[in-house]
């Protein structure tokens, strides 16, 4: 993999900014939901510097953000350059209404909000750059569902502008690009039918769903629902990144409510009923605890067999 550091300072910013947060800045467990399996070509990692590819309102760009100190210091290139670093302190969640959340007097919770105690959710502003790949994680694996967006991306997407593309960043595909991937293509990237309509229908009004990240969370939630293939768990992962919700739980997720379930009361057999039930003295911070779960890496033991991979996709 190329390094992390050098391409920068050979081509001059577009647009760059300093900040300083008032909190000890923990950027793993708040970035981390941004990327998307090992192999996702719009993140790169390493030596303190966190680069991303996206897909601005404004247009692509290259984020650069290093962490030194105390400091936070952002540079970005392409169209959209100027919009992203304007982001940043939001992205780093400075947004996030930590001071509110009561772990209570449960022992589990209490203690995860101690040992995380700098956790703050990212808030990035950008409907469509996290509903693609929440709509290709739709009911598959994870290796799976990382598969898929990584060949939509390199398949589709555009080199990232500036220094990020010497890093080898991709932008993932616009709108107008995802409407016109003929079916038979799709089934190449391994993404079924079905995620595959999704994404098309999604794509078409993308326009619509972008002015979402402009409303408060119960009213992205009810755009995003309205378009068919698009439920409860698609939104809530959605609307976790774009909008920082804490109270956005992923419902209907294969292991989530087994995972909180186990890991707050030792019990095998909590569905999602039994979770919304044990989650609703957190409201609303029911994804913050979910958040501090899955950070906490507390998975239920696996007894039966695994959700296996589809293998029946003819991918090229």
């Amino acid at each position: 993999m190329p390094s992390t550091t050098a391409p920068a300072a050979h081509v001059p910013a577009d647009a760059q900014r300093r900040w300083t947060p008032g909190w000890p800045l923990r950027p793993g467990p708040t970035l981390g939901v941004l990327q998307h399996g090992p192999a996702d070509p719009t993140v790169r990692t390493g030596a303190g510097v966190w680069w991303r590819g996206l897909r601005t309102p404004e247009g692509a760009a290259t984020l650069r953000v290093e962490f030194a100190g105390g400091d936070v210091r952002a540079a970005a290139w392409g169209a959209g350059a100027a919009w992203a670093v304007a982001q940043v302190p939001a992205l780093l969640g400075a947004e996030d209404a930590t001071r509110s959340f009561e772990p209570g007097h449960h022992r589990v919770v209490a203690e995860l909000a101690r040992r995380f105690a700098h956790l703050r959710l990212a808030r990035t502003g950008m409907v469509w750059d996290a509903l693609v790949p929440a709509i290709i994680e739709q009911k598959v694996t994870g290796s799976e569902a990382f598969a898929g967006y990584r060949r939509l991306v390199r398949g589709h997407g555009d080199r990232a502008p500036g220094p990020g593309g010497d890093l080898g960043l991709w932008v993932p595909p616009a709108p107008e690009t995802v409407a016109r991937i003929p079916s038979y293509a799709w089934l190449r990237l391994g993404i079924s039918p079905q995620r595959a309509r999704t994404l098309v229908s999604a794509a078409r009004v993308a326009p619509s769903l972008e002015r979402a990240a402009d409303a408060d969370s119960r009213e992205a939630d009810r755009r995003l629902r309205s378009l068919p293939g698009i439920g409860p768990w698609t939104s809530a992962e959605t609307r976790v990144r774009t909008h920082g919700d804490a109270d956005a739980v992923s419902f209907g997720d294969y292991n989530v409510a087994r995972d909180i379930g186990w890991a707050l009361t030792g019990r095998f057999d909590v569905d999602d009923d039994g979770l919304a039930e044990l989650l609703e003295p957190f409201r609303p911070h029911r994804y913050r605890v979910q958040r501090l779960v899955e950070l906490a890496g507390l998975r239920q033991p696996r007894r039966g067999p695994r959700m296996p991979a589809r293998t029946h996709l003819p991918i090229s």
